[in-house]
């Protein structure tokens, strides 16, 4: 088994066999993936087991804007008092049902976040912003330091400079 990350690729990745158990997750991957991508609305980054190309997960990453009030206070303090600020939106992420307790989901995330603060000295982010779409996946994001948004507890942010740490954490 050969693990790769690797830019989504329409023409050479297999989408149409995956299945995560979400509807939206799934319809995404195989229907709007490749336009967003051709389009710079949001980059997809697929995990294959090279030479095989289906894809056994996935994730999205785009610009965002946070509304400085919707930050907690002891992030908010430190900040410029801009009304929007610059974030890095993690879309999606998904895991194949085939492939799921393999952690995955753990390694498409680290991936993300590495991505993302690696380009955030070259276009500013203060933070990678996810959705939760259930109570599950809410788990699985509070679990690497995750915070929820005061206004919408299914919004979840941590801030870049904790993903620096968590960086350093695992390249030790």
């Amino acid at each position: 088994m050969v693990l790769k990350i690797e830019l989504l690729d329409s023409r050479k990745h297999s989408r149409s066999e995956f299945s995560c158990g979400k509807d939206s997750l799934d319809n995404y991957l195989r229907k709007q993936a490749s336009q967003d991508l051709k389009k710079r609305v949001a980059t997809v980054f697929v995990l294959v087991d090279d030479p095989d190309f289906n894809v056994l997960a996935y994730y999205t990453l785009s610009s965002f804007t946070v509304d400085i009030t919707a930050l907690d206070e002891a992030s908010a303090k430190r900040l410029p008092r801009y009304p929007r600020l610059p974030a890095t939106l993690l879309g999606r992420l998904a895991v194949d049902n085939k492939h799921k307790g393999k952690k995955f989901g753990e390694l498409m995330l680290v991936d993300a976040l590495k991505k993302s603060l690696g380009v955030s000295t070259q276009i500013a982010s203060l933070a990678v912003i996810a959705e939760a779409l259930d109570e599950q996946a809410l788990k699985f994001y509070t679990k690497y330091g995750f915070q929820q948004f005061k206004q919408d507890p299914m919004k979840l942010y941590v801030p870049m400079k904790s993903i620096e740490e968590l960086c350093q954490t695992l390249d030790s």
